[in-house]
This record gives structure tokens, sequence and C-alpha cells, in this order.
């Protein structure tokens, strides 16, 4: 079992890269740059200092596959998760779907963090609860719930799984669309919105996140 993880693992970084990074990416980016090389080739400002979502999927996945196999007798689905990775801040993708059967990335989307997470507002989750009232993100296993029509639209309940986050659905804590969140705001003010303690995604991408995050599915979620 432990080595068919490590054959996962590798496959799966290996075409999150490739699917990221195609051959040739670096000369798209730095016209005139035809060979990648670690030595002096691009300039220092040039260089992207941002974790790339291969790494966060990298750093993330061991510990989902085992919140799997943790809370594996009450997820009905283990085919598809979903990581949230709160270490990077919202202004880049860090909700990543992942195929484990087949062993790849099929999406990442911008994701919103709670108010009670980010007080200052400045785009980076600094604290979690899992308390009524708080407004702010919980880490830890949830498992996808059922989906509703509120006042977000097409929503999906989430079940929290462990004890920091096992008052997730007396906070209402659902996977819902927000206009604040959206590449455009990201790009100009450096963040995204923030929910009240919910996992907020773009208006456009919802369907795609629902249609591939079903109910008895794992969603992990840490800093």
């Amino acid at each position: 079992m432990m080595s068919g993880r490590r054959r996962f693992l590798g496959t799966i970084a290996g075409t999150v890269a490739s699917v990221l990074l195609p051959r040739g990416a670096s000369a798209a980016v730095l016209p005139g740059v035809t060979e990648w090389s670690p030595w002096g080739v691009v300039p220092t400002e040039s260089l992207i200092t941002e974790p790339a979502p291969t790494d966060q999927v990298a750093a993330l996945l061991p510990r989902a596959i085992a919140a799997l196999d943790t809370h594996g007798a009450r997820l009905t689905d283990r085919t598809v998760l979903g990581l949230v990775d709160f270490s990077v801040p919202s202004r880049i993708p860090r909700l990543h779907i992942v195929d484990v059967a087949a062993g790849r990335v099929v999406s990442s989307h911008l994701v919103a963090h709670g108010k009670g997470s980010d007080p200052a507002n400045s785009g980076w989750a600094e604290r979690f609860s899992n308390r009524l009232g708080s407004e702010a993100s919980s880490n830890g296993s949830f498992m996808i719930g059922e989906t509703y029509f509120g006042k977000h639209g097409r929503s999906r309940r989430v079940i929290g799984l462990d004890s920091e986050n096992d008052q997730a659905e007396v906070r209402g804590i659902v996977i819902h669309a927000a206009s604040y969140v959206d590449p455009g705001f990201a790009s100009q003010y450096g963040r995204i919105g923030r929910s009240q303690g919910c996992f907020a995604v773009g208006s456009g991408e919802i369907d795609t996140v629902l249609d591939l995050l079903g109910p008895g599915r794992l969603l992990f979620a840490t800093r």
C-alpha cells in the first residue's frame, strides 16, 4: 500500500508539472530565453517567488491521503478529493481538485478564507477557529455534503470530521459562489474578498467545483 502511494505521489507531481509548465513555457514568458537554466539566465526580478500549485499539492497530498484512511468509514467516495492550502495568499489559486484514481490535478481555483482568519484584510489567513460566530476558517478534514440552493445559488454543505472543525454544520460552513472571488480583483488589489468562514469560490467556477467535489468526498484544508 505504501509503495503504491509513493508511485501515486510521484506520478501526480510529474503530471501537474507537465500540465502547468509545458515545454517551452519559459521562452513564452521571457522572450529570447530558449533554454531554462538555474544559473543566472533569468533576471532576479523575473523569478516567481510564490509557491506553484505543484508545490502546494505535493506538500499537502500525503496528509490528505492519510485523512482518507483515517475517515474512510465515513467517506463514501475516495476517487476525488479537494485540497485547500491556507499557507499561501488568497490572490493565487489554492483550492486544488485531485483525481486520486487517475493520479492528476483536475483543476485549481481561487478560494476565500474567513474574515475572522484575516482581520486586517491582508489576504493571508493568520488564525483559525471552530467557534460559532468567529467568522473564521477551520482547518482539517471535511466530508462534502448535499447540494442546496440558497442566497448564493447552488451550494454544497460540508461536514467537519476533526475536533478542530466539527462545528462546521452548526456554523453553516459551505462551499458557495461569491462575486468577491475574482481574478481581476486579485490582480488589482493583491487579494480577494473574505467569507464568513465558508469556502467561497468564483461565480464562474462554482459549477465546476461542485460537479467535481460530489457528496461523500474529502475536502482537506490546512495551513
